[in-house]
């Protein structure tokens, strides 16, 4: 509720992993949710969780469809034609600017490139970009382009590699699909779904237009050790470590190894206030190999 006592509205372009871990939280809080979808299967999935559909046609939504909402989470990827809610959304946005209080673009730190694993912060230069970091630099842009023209408080978080329940390596060890490979002095950033969701919330609460945010951990690693501790929480023996270059990986794997870098997360901690809970990957992963969340 708001100082006003109206109730908030939060639609969610996109209803994947991280709005899914989102939603709660705000339904706790008396928010109004919709969710865009595509199919009318998924439509009946949103509605038995409490969630309003918005079914989509392909056909640019008008301001109607935004009657209620003041807060909007886009979470669809952007693909060679760009990105895939703008086009729909802004015809509605132009008419309903006014009532928007928050708006979160949940991007990537694919925008940085390569930093050969020096430190990174949100300020950091991009240097190095490939082709789906670019896609997401393009979008962060037309979406900044709107805001600027709309004066739309968007807020930019670039996430780290997501783990959470039944999405990890304890999940993959699981399923027999966990490998180890090894790039001398590659690191990869990791983020808690249930981390990224309380950063969401924190920004809805001190909203700050334009600004971008890096949504990760204390802790870049290699991606061979994160894989050996699960197995350790498991007590299995992890897989044979291979070496990158015979690891046979598909073009989107290698566009992730292409990047190394380790990111600086002090912004959301001392503008948002936020006290990761999951501060490092075996902290995560304890506490999903605990829950039995794998």
């Amino acid at each position: 509720m708001s100082d006003s006592g109206e109730i908030k509205g939060m639609l969610f372009f996109g209803f994947g992993f991280c709005a899914a871990h989102v939603a709660p939280l705000l339904a706790a809080e008396g928010f109004a949710l919709t969710a865009t979808c595509r199919t009318a299967e998924k439509a009946r999935q949103l509605q038995a969780d409490g969630i309003t559909p918005l079914l989509l046609d392909g056909q640019p939504l008008s301001g109607d469809a935004l009657a209620g909402i003041d807060h909007i989470l886009l979470s669809a990827a952007p693909d060679e034609t760009g990105d895939p809610a703008l086009p729909l959304l802004k015809e509605a946005l132009t008419s309903c600017a006014a009532q928007m209080r928050w708006l979160g673009y949940l991007s990537t730190t694919g925008v940085y490139g390569d930093h050969q694993g020096a430190w990174v912060d949100e300020d950091t230069p991009a240097q190095k970009i490939g082709a789906r970091g670019q896609r997401r630099v393009d979008a962060e842009n037309a979406w900044g382009a709107l805001a600027d023209a709309l004066n739309l408080p968007m807020h930019y978080f670039r996430l780290a590699g997501i783990y959470g329940p039944g999405r990890n390596q304890l999940a993959s060890l699981k399923r027999g699909t966990a490998r180890r490979i090894e790039k001398p002095g590659q690191v990869f950033s990791r983020i808690h779904v249930a981390d990224i969701a309380q950063i969401l919330r924190a920004s809805m609460a001190r909203p700050h237009a334009g600004r971008a945010y890096n949504l990760c951990d204390d802790e870049a690693a290699p991606p061979q050790d994160v894989v050996t501790y699960a197995a350790q929480l498991m007590g299995m023996t992890p897989p044979p470590v291979i070496k990158f270059e015979a690891a046979d990986l598909s073009p989107m794997a290698q566009s992730f190894y292409a990047d190394n870098k380790r990111l600086k997360n002090d912004r959301i901690k001392q503008e948002l206030g936020v006290q990761l809970a999951y501060p490092n990957y075996r902290d995560g992963l304890k506490a999903l190999y605990e829950a039995e969340a794998f």
